[in-house]
C-alpha cells in the first residue's frame, strides 16, 4: 500500500504540478477540521468568513498565476447535501481564485461509470486517491503512478468533464423559483 500524504506533503502537490490538476468529487460531505466552524457557522444562517478559506484561495491564485489550470468535477445531488450546498456557497471565491468548478448530476456520474471515490490528478501522471475514515474526516491521500491506473483516471476525468456543466449554469438550472 502506498504511503499516505497529508499536510504540508499534499500541498507540496499542488506547487509541484506543471499543467493541470483535476479533482473528481463524489462524497456528500467532507471532515476538513479547518471547515468545522465556517461549516457550523453556514448551517445556523451565519457567515462563515474567509479567514479559514485564505491559505487554499492564495496557493490556487498563486498557482493558476502562473499558467496552470485546477479544474473540479463536484457530482452533485438534488436537493444538494449541507455539505455540498456550504461547497456552493464557497465555489465564486474558488472561481475568483483561478480554479474551473464544474457541477455533474449523481445519475449521471453513474451513468458515465465514475468511481465512488475522490481523487486528484495530477499532469495525468500521479493519481492521488483521498482517504477518509468512517465518520468522514479527511486523513490524507495515497499517491499512484502505475500507467494502467492512470490512464483509467484519465478516462473518468475525461467523462466527467464532457458532461458537467459550469457553475453559472448550475446556478441558473437550480435558482429557486421566484
Amino acid at each position: 500500500m502506498p504511503e499516505l500524504v497529508s499536510g504540508q506533503a499534499f500541498l507540496q502537490l499542488f506547487r509541484d504540478f506543471r499543467h493541470v490538476a483535476f479533482r473528481l468529487e463524489v462524497r456528500t460531505s467532507y471532515g476538513i477540521p479547518d471547515e468545522d466552524e465556517p461549516y457550523r457557522r453556514f448551517l445556523a444562517g451565519d457567515d462563515p468568513g474567509l479567514d479559514w478559506f485564505a491559505p487554499w484561495l492564495d496557493l490556487m491564485r498563486e498557482e493558476t498565476g502562473t499558467g496552470k489550470r485546477v479544474e473540479r468535477v463536484r457530482v452533485i445531488d438534488s436537493p444538494p447535501s449541507d455539505y455540498l450546498r456550504f461547497e456552493l456557497w464557497g465555489t465564486p471565491n474558488n472561481l475568483a481564485a483561478g480554479e474551473d468548478i464544474r457541477y455533474l448530476a449523481r445519475d449521471q456520474a453513474e451513468v458515465a461509470g465514475l468511481p465512488n471515490y475522490d481523487y486528484w490528478l495530477f499532469d495525468a501522471r500521479t493519481v492521488a486517491r483521498l482517504r477518509f475514515d468512517d465518520h468522514d474526516r479527511f486523513l490524507g491521500v495515497f499517491l499512484y503512478d502505475d500507467p494502467e491506473d492512470v490512464l483509467r483516471h484519465v478516462q473518468w476525468r475525461e467523462a466527467a468533464w464532457h458532461h458537467a456543466i459550469t457553475f453559472e449554469d448550475y446556478q441558473k438550472e437550480h435558482a429557486p423559483p421566484l
